[in-house]
């Protein structure tokens, strides 16, 4: 399939009004997509089914699922060296109502761990920006030579609406009995391209969500392996980011490790229950799908041994392993006519400042500002 066929079947089926998805993983010179077959909504509550998974912050009405026997699915190879990175300078309009209710949300938290079970709380909110009328997918064409290293979509369905996002950070994936995890937290901005010195309420904020899924894994895995923490960069911004290995037991069902996971303390809190409350009852909004999750479920590959041809009797040794594969959804926002709602949030923890927070906020805003070529 060429690059114009490709983009032409996603263009046919935005105007057909079929639900599909546009995807690039994080290091992969391919581009994915589905093309549901039907405008069914479908949904999975078991986790059980093949497909595509687009889910809400909220579980309790179940997640999105393009169906992998409903769906056409096709590939398009790029080369790395083909994509062009341009620099471009967002300079942001103070918007003293959005920053004084969102310092004050920060301050309201603050004083709760301080004086709570709270440890942490991760607070977002969204600003809706106007927009060109450029096609959503010339918006995921950019976002894809922006943003290489994170999980890049397009995804759509006419009862629910259009996403675009670039997220950083893998919840987890599966191959065969192999899962990896990832915590991410802590952000500074890239400044000169020198590497970050990070405080320590930083690297306690990243502690919690190690510390976390570590523990949440337990009563499915026979060993986690925790790797060194390291600084890696998203765009423009610093991350604090910890790999964490594991060997699932025979009897694990993927749904068990999604309820342990999800929501992680990256985008919710710790304790859970404790944080979740604080959000439903002041953050003032519905996150919808900003923090929930999409990606691969349950798909099959077969591995090789060895995959020269001419090696046949190596090659007779093959496997077919299921995998999956979540990215949380963050630096995302839905578009709807000539507006985008652009969803970002920080974690609070006791030795958080309102104002830095504010600052964290317009720093992720600026992710999706630069593909839409917008200033606020």
């Amino acid at each position: 399939m060429t690059e114009a066929s490709f983009y032409e079947s996603l263009r046919l089926q935005l105007k057909n009004k079929k639900p599909f998805v546009v995807y690039s993983r994080p290091i992969y010179d391919d581009i994915k997509c589905w093309l549901q077959q039907d405008d069914e909504l479908h949904l999975t509550h078991t986790f059980q089914e093949n497909g595509f998974v687009f889910a809400p912050y909220k579980l309790e009405k179940g997640a999105v699922l393009f169906p992998e026997s409903k769906s056409k699915i096709h590939n398009l190879k790029t080369k790395s060296d083909q994509v062009k990175k341009k620099a471009s300078q967002i300079h942001i309009k103070n918007n003293p109502d959005l920053e004084q209710s969102h310092t004050a949300l920060v301050k309201k938290a603050i004083d709760r761990i301080k004086n709570d079970a709270l440890q942490k709380v991760v607070l977002s909110r969204q600003e809706e920006v106007p927009i060109q009328t450029e096609h959503p997918l010339e918006i995921f064409k950019k976002l894809y030579n922006a943003y290489r290293q994170a999980m890049v979509y397009c995804w759509y369905h006419p009862k629910i609406g259009l996403w675009l996002g670039a997220t950083p950070e893998l919840l987890f994936k599966i191959e065969g009995f192999h899962l990896t995890a990832i915590s991410l937290a802590g952000t500074q901005k890239v400044v000169n391209d020198e590497a970050p010195t990070w405080a320590y309420k930083e690297i306690e904020e990243q502690q919690i969500v190690t510390d976390y899924i570590a523990n949440q894994l337990k009563p499915y895995v026979e060993d986690v392996n925790i790797r060194e923490r390291n600084s890696v960069k998203a765009g423009p911004l610093w991350h604090l980011k910890t790999r964490i290995i594991a060997k699932l037991k025979e009897s694990y069902r993927i749904k068990n490790i999604i309820e342990a996971m999800h929501p992680t303390p990256a985008v919710c809190g710790f304790p859970k229950s404790e944080a979740m409350n604080f959000i439903d009852t002041h953050e003032g909004y519905d996150r919808s799908y900003y923090t929930g999750f999409l990606g691969e479920l349950n798909l099959t590959k077969t591995i090789s041994r060895n995959t020269r041809r001419r090696n046949i009797e190596n090659n007779v040794f093959k496997s077919v392993k299921t995998y999956s594969n979540f990215y949380v959804n963050l630096r995302c926002m839905k578009l709807k006519e000539n507006q985008a709602t652009i969803y970002v949030g920080g974690g609070i923890t006791k030795d958080s400042s309102p104002k830095d927070e504010w600052k964290e906020t317009v720093n992720k805003t600026k992710t999706m500002l630069k593909v839409l070529n917008q200033g606020l």
